[in-house]
Formats: C-alpha cells, structure tokens, sequence
C-alpha cells in the first residue's frame, strides 16, 4: 500500500492522540467524517494501523521501578526460543520481550512494585526460565516518548 501526505497526516494525528473522533480528525485535516472513515477503515485493512492501545502510567498503577533486562540463553540447542518466550511471557511483570541480535538473545521490559519486588521477580521467575544464562539488568531513570517517524 502507497501512503499519500494525507495518510501520513492521519498517521501522525491518530498516534498523538487515538481517542479523537472521526469527525473532529476530519475537521482538523479539512476532510468529511465519511472521508475520514474511509481512510481510517482502508489503513486499517491494509495493516498499517494494527491496533490501538491503552496506554497506563506505570508509577501511578504502583509500578515504580521499570528494568530493562538483557538475557543470554545458555544452552539454545537445549531449549527452543518459542519455549523461552512462551514461559517469560507467562510472567506479568514482563511487559515487553524482544528478541535481539547482538550481545544479548532477549531484551525484556519489566515493571515492579519497587526494588525489592523486582529482585523477586527476578530470582523466583526469571532466574528459573529454563535455558536461562546471563542477565544484564538496567533501570530505566527516565523516559521520553516520542513520535514515529510520520
């Protein structure tokens, strides 16, 4: 699918803020409501616009402390990758696993009640992940968002 300045605009308009209603995104692109629905509709079925999500403030919710860990499996031949991510997926506290190229195999996002919480987490869930070998942890001290690159 070929985006045109107009998708890009809706593109951008819709990442700053989700919530807004066809009608007031229209107005503010100089498109109809139906116009505008179209769009939205088309993106949506070509994927480009994959989904919306809530977005929480994780201090607020009792989530003050986020880390972002890096683990190196130990043994791969020994366990399969679906498996690792199957069983850290299966922990909450781990809001984001990826998979990387580099010095790492994974890079997981984790929140935790505080310090102490997160050293549980890591010693009784993570730390007992089948295949599991170095870890790296960093906390994150602050965070910017910001948008793609629309």
């Amino acid at each position: 699918m070929t985006l045109d300045d107009l998708d890009r605009a809706i593109l951008r308009a819709l990442s700053a803020n989700a919530d807004q209603s066809t009608g007031q995104l229209g107005q503010k692109l100089g498109l109809s409501q139906p116009a505008t629905w179209r769009r939205i509709r088309r993106l949506q079925h070509a994927g480009v616009i994959a989904g919306r999500r809530l977005v929480l403030d994780a201090a607020k919710v009792g989530f003050g402390v986020t880390v972002f860990l890096g683990v190196k499996l130990a043994t791969k031949g020994r366990i399969s990758l679906e498996d690792f991510e199957r069983a850290v997926g299966a922990i909450p506290e781990v809001q984001r696993i990826e998979h990387v190229l580099g010095l790492y195999d994974y890079r997981l996002r984790v929140v935790a009640r505080d310090l102490a919480d997160f050293e549980r987490v890591l010693r009784r869930r993570i730390m007992t992940l089948p295949g599991v070998g170095n870890v790296e942890a960093n906390v994150l001290l602050s965070e910017e968002r910001r948008p793609g690159p629309l």
